[in-house]
């Protein structure tokens, strides 16, 4: 068997849990590259050193270019701020290196250009990038999108998805990096909005084309990390709410808010369709509810399926029937997908393009939120036109 020698940069939350899917992903598939967790990089020594030993890496870095530079890493995990992420692909990219690179892709549109660029273009040298958006690989996510693209529920008319969480609802949670414009790039928008955007697209095989937004940023500023009795501003958004047209026909909703009190990570997105309906909600991560239209009404009516079978996505690789698995699976199923693209020398995906619609949609939220307007998401190749 081969190895996959990987280079990770970033190991706080994401980090820990990229982490966790390296050290499994070959204990649980049959793979033809085996996961060499070769060296891990953060910009302080003592903690770089202490993450390398506690999440298990063989060694530790404190500069990314270094990493990139060594000849005896295949591939770059990103795992920092946005802010960093367009430096660290496209040098890596540049390198030879594979890229697996955290959500959302960039901070601006032009950065989730450049990187989709360049992935394209080391494309034709064999080099593989990929955009981690865990939540496609929820086996019950999977089993949605299979559904969906089966007809089971017919035309999708309907998409409502919501992303809730409550960790900053206190006014002197301290001001953090997630709630700092210039390295997180938005707020609950771009943080958790991103992912609820990924996968009704990805569930429905659409895209959307056009939005009308709102913004709110509830606490405007917050205690400095430092102690000090002086505080700074925050410079993102809180809440984000936004209408969307589809280019299926489907209209939808979407909401991600970090002020939703007494939910911490309330993700939910339900499909009506002309012949049915489907539903997931990640607090219930291996069930779907589904309605078959189809059935007679005197059988009609929300079913739960229970997504632990081995014929379902991923699952056989696991426990067998009714024992659940978590959200660090979500993870081990991401490298799980991203090895074996690069073993069969095929693009994983959400490629980095996928990627940048994502981005294009953040973008034209923003726009509309400023405007008070429909805004309609621009074409991936505006610039080039």
């Amino acid at each position: 068997m081969g190895q996959l020698r990987v280079g990770m940069v970033g190991h706080a939350f994401m980090g820990a849990a990229h982490s966790q899917a390296w050290r499994t992903v070959n204990h649980a598939f049959d793979l033809p590259l085996s996961a060499r967790m070769s060296v891990v990089a953060g910009r302080d020594d003592q903690r770089a050193a202490t993450a390398a030993a506690k999440l298990g890496w063989e060694s530790h870095a404190t500069d990314w270019r270094d990493v990139v530079a060594r000849d005896d890493i295949d591939l770059i995990d990103i795992c920092t701020p946005g802010d960093t992420h367009a430096e660290i692909a496209i040098a890596a990219l540049a390198a030879g290196k594979h890229v697996l690179c955290e959500k959302p892709l960039a901070n601006t549109v032009a950065e989730a250009r450049d990187m989709a660029a360049a992935a394209a273009a080391a494309q034709s040298r064999g080099i593989r990038s990929m955009c981690a958006f865990n939540y496609r690989r929820v086996p019950a996510v999977e089993l949605m999108r299979r559904l969906v693209a089966a007809g089971r529920i017919g035309t999708v008319r309907h998409i409502r998805a919501v992303y809730l969480q409550d960790w900053i609802v206190d006014p002197e949670f301290p001001l953090v990096w997630r709630l700092r414009k210039d390295v997180a790039g938005s707020g609950a928008l771009g943080d958790i909005g991103a992912h609820i955007v990924d996968l009704t697209q990805f569930i429905t095989g659409t895209h959307i084309t056009a939005v009308t937004a709102l913004t709110e940023t509830f606490v405007r500023e917050r205690p400095l990390l430092n102690g000090s009795k002086t505080s700074g501003e925050v410079t993102v958004d809180d809440a984000a709410l936004f209408l969307a047209r589809l280019d299926g026909g489907a209209v939808a909703t979407y909401e991600a808010t970090r002020f939703a009190t007494g939910r911490k990570n309330g993700l939910r997105v339900e499909l009506n369709g002309s012949l049915g309906s489907v539903a997931f909600d990640f607090e219930r991560m291996n069930e779907l509810e589904f309605y078959d239209g189809a059935l007679p009404s005197t059988e009609q009516g929300f079913s739960r399926i229970l997504v632990t079978e081995p014929d379902h996505p991923y699952l056989s690789a696991w426990w067998p029937p009714g024992h659940p698995i978590g959200y660090e699976h979500s993870f081990t199923h991401e490298v799980r997908d991203l090895i074996a693209a690069i073993a069969a020398g095929e693009d994983p995906a959400p490629s980095f393009a996928d990627a940048l619609q994502v981005q294009l949609v953040l973008d034209a939220v923003e726009r509309s939120a400023a405007s008070a307007a429909w805004v309609q998401v621009e074409p991936q190749l505006a610039a080039a036109v």
